[in-house]
């Protein structure tokens, strides 16, 4: 079974290719994105594809940053609203925004978010992830209580039940 999460991992400069430098790498095609996060000093952008992000050195974050000054679960970026939020997850060299230690901020458009000792700049368009009312739009999350859980499952019967016939 192939997990088909997509997931956005920085690869240190000691991976599979030792002459190239250390970049991002996304799993699988890239969905409509909700901004990215832009390496200061250059380097490939890393996109924010979940309104809620891990960020870590573990494996099994949303974003796997493979770097020594990293914690394995670091921090936690989340949409709220239209802009993003970033939470430390008490991690041990921090997160800092814009040069400041924080536990928690928001995110404007060009901050500069430091995790570990590798600092990005959050580049997306809150015009973009609203929908006027001050909620997220284009998340499948938006609408969870509009129909069943099933049906949010994908587990929902397809096939219509035949009429005088008992489910079992």
């Amino acid at each position: 079974m192939t997990d088909a999460r997509p997931r956005a991992t920085h690869q240190t400069p000691a991976s599979s290719h030792p002459a190239s430098p250390a970049r991002p790498h996304v799993s699988m095609e890239r969905p409509a994105s909700y901004g990215e996060l832009q390496p200061v000093g250059g380097g490939d952008p890393i996109p924010l594809l979940k309104p809620t992000l891990m960020i870590g050195r573990r494996e099994s974050s949303d974003i796997v940053l493979r770097f020594p000054n990293v914690s394995g679960t670091h921090c936690e970026l989340s949409l709220v609203a239209d802009h993003w939020v970033v939470k430390d997850l008490g991690s041990s060299n921090g997160t800092k925004v814009n040069g400041t230690r924080i536990t928690e901020c928001r995110l404007d458009p060009g901050d500069k978010v430091s995790i570990g000792r590798h600092e990005y700049e959050v580049c997306y368009n809150p015009a973009a992830l609203s929908t006027g009312d001050g909620s997220a739009h284009s998340s499948p999350l938006r609408d969870i209580f509009s129909r069943s859980l099933l049906a949010a499952a994908g587990l929902e019967n397809r096939r219509p039940q035949k009429p005088g016939r008992p489910r079992s």
